[in-house]
């Protein structure tokens, strides 16, 4: 079984944002993917199991970002 949730990122304007994010968040145990949606602000993460908020927030605040939002 896979989850998929949807968080709101503020910051986020490049490439480089795309990589610092994708990079810290796929470092988390059981993501599979993270799509991140520069013009939205959104990032995507596929995982095979819940992800704690707190531990997604670490991560994105981690790569310089704010998690803003979350959408199940």
């Amino acid at each position: 079984m896979t989850t998929a949730t949807t968080y709101d990122v503020a910051g986020m304007t490049c490439e480089h944002c795309v990589r610092a994010i994708t990079t810290e968040v796929s470092a988390l145990g059981s993501v599979d993917d993270v799509a991140v949606d520069l013009p939205q602000g959104r990032v995507t993460v596929i995982s095979t199991a819940p992800l704690e908020l707190a531990t997604v927030r670490a991560a994105i605040d981690a790569a310089g970002y704010e998690l803003t939002g979350v959408h199940a």
